[in-house]
């Protein structure tokens, strides 16, 4: 018998992964199940978009490898998404490198700076993958607690107590998921003087901030940040492209050197037509996006109404792809919750726990779900309290 390795050991299937199986043995049976636990956009990409990738197909070029750091037009079309939008510079030549998707830049950026035995500061709630690309390193996930008394930021006086001196990557996530809390420059300001005080990589995981929050925040806009600031950032939420997989990692050239050897041992290059298409995604001009947070605005309304009827607190937000929500009364089995409402009224969302410890009774509704689907599960809910 093979065995795996032992890395492995610390590490399991992603929790969505398992669940969607048994979301579609339902839809299998007949069961009318609305899924509005992930965060998968259902709209469209802008218009232009796939004209661009369309006749990318017919160029010579398309279809051989592709440079590891993508097309120079490509680096250029992301340098100026950060200028326009975070009113931030960044030199295309040496300061961007585009991704096969952001998540994929979490193992990489994990891989070029993690030895066995590292620490690396990880936010509870936050996204799994923080930890999971951490333990492959065979490092050590030490997690910072986010809790609703704090407004869910990290509480850097108790951070100063830790042993931070095996600790080489701090992972931030603002705006925030699970919470969708928007932070701010003035939080980006604490924790680069934090991380430049310990010695620590700090990343900031960035795709939601052009989802309906009226300030557009990057790590980047503080200045002096480059030596010990990373950036991860994504078409994927922004344009509703996440089945292309382009995100960019954005930072100080020193740094991304070290991830370029990484990255350049594990693919050859991202494909023509997807570069293309994500080169016209990323000169959308604003009343796409504005149009896009307006209905994001419509649908989270009507989650909260939905959320109110189930008789769960939404937490205050006013951006991004999710519905925060806390149980009632003191009520912590957020995953019996979840089974519950699925089995019960065929709505999935998501458990907060599999975000973290300090998710625990709480759960997370999704906005990727069309407005007459939100109103059918506030009808199915409805009519359940009533009978």
């Amino acid at each position: 018998m093979i065995k795996a390795a032992t890395r492995l050991d610390s590490v399991q299937e992603y929790y969505f992964s398992t669940k969607l199986r048994e979301v579609r043995s339902l839809l299998e049976e007949g069961k009318p199940i609305i899924n509005a636990g992930i965060g998968n956009p259902d709209l469209l990409p802008p218009e232009q978009v796939i004209p661009a990738i369309t006749a990318a197909l017919q160029d010579p070029k398309a279809h051989g490898y592709q440079s590891y750091l993508g097309l120079p037009e490509l680096r250029e079309a992301m340098s100026q998404f950060y200028k326009k939008h975070y009113s931030v510079s960044l030199d295309a030549e040496s300061e961007i490198i585009p991704l096969m998707g952001s998540k994929e830049g979490v193992l990489h950026i994990s891989m070029a700076f993690l030895n066995p035995g590292d620490a690396v500061l990880i936010p509870d709630p936050g996204y799994p993958t923080y930890a999971s690309a951490t333990r492959l390193c065979e490092a050590m996930p030490v997690t910072y607690a986010l809790k609703e008394e704090n407004h869910w930021l990290p509480d850097l006086e108790e951070l100063e107590l830790l042993d931070l001196s095996k600790v080489k990557i701090m992972w931030v996530n603002y705006p925030h998921m699970p919470t969708s809390v928007a932070g701010s420059k003035e939080l980006f300001e604490k924790l680069i003087h934090f991380a430049k005080k310990h010695e620590i990589l700090l990343v900031n995981d960035n795709p939601y901030s052009c989802v309906g929050y009226e300030e557009k925040i990057s790590v980047h806009q503080v200045a002096h940040s480059k030596d010990v600031v990373l950036e991860l950032n994504s078409i994927s939420k922004t344009f509703n492209m996440p089945g292309w997989r382009v995100g960019m990692l954005t930072g100080k050239s020193t740094l991304l050197k070290e991830v370029l050897k990484v990255k350049t041992n594990m693919d050859s290059g991202m494909f023509y037509g997807v570069q293309k298409g994500a080169i016209a995604a990323l000169k959308t001009g604003d009343v796409w996006i504005e149009n896009q947070n307006r209905i994001y605005k419509i649908r989270r309304d009507l989650t909260i109404q939905l959320a109110e009827k189930l008789e769960i607190q939404p937490q205050e937000q006013n951006g991004g792809l999710f519905v925060w929500c806390k149980l009632p009364n003191g009520m912590t089995d957020d995953k019996a919750f979840v089974d519950q409402l699925l089995h019960e009224s065929h709505i999935f969302i998501a458990p907060g726990s599999i975000f973290g410890k300090n998710g625990e009774g709480y759960v997370r509704f999704s906005l990727c779900v069309n407005e007459d689907k939100i109103q059918e599960m506030i009808h199915r809910v409805t009519k359940k309290v009533e009978a």
